[in-house]
């Protein structure tokens, strides 16, 4: 393999200043299954088969984060949800582009720690 088009992501670092805040969120708020930790500075979760990394931001890698992209079904819902549980949403869902056989929706938010994150619906 001399590309990674053929690769999937196995593990997404997610850059924390408060590591026990960002797994309660992540695993409280957003549902996600906790894996495991690995002392007070990592922590681990199960996100569809992609390991999720929350980790303390250390010398070169003390940077923003990447923005996560959830895949889900019942945008509206979930959106609902979400907010009733104390998720801060930066807007409602939208669509965002009308593709040839579906519609992109979108809402944005932000984690414990600041990071954004969507969640996204291919609606057809």
């Amino acid at each position: 393999m001399d590309t990674l088009a053929q690769s999937r992501i196995g593990q997404i670092a997610v850059v924390c200043s408060d590591v026990g805040r960002a797994t309660a969120f992540y695993r409280d708020v957003l549902g996600l299954r906790f894996l495991f930790a690995a002392g007070p500075t990592l922590a681990f979760f199960d996100c569809g088969g992609v390991r999720l990394m929350l980790t303390t931001a250390e010398g070169e890698y003390e940077h923003p984060g990447s923005m996560l992209y959830y895949f889900v079904s019942g945008i509206e819902a979930l959106h609902a949800a979400l907010s009733a549980r104390g998720v801060e949403f930066i807007d409602s869902p939208h669509m965002i582009a009308q593709m040839p056989d579906h519609q992109l929706w979108l809402a944005s938010f932000r984690d414990s720690e600041g990071n954004p994150m969507a969640i996204m619906e291919e609606k057809r």
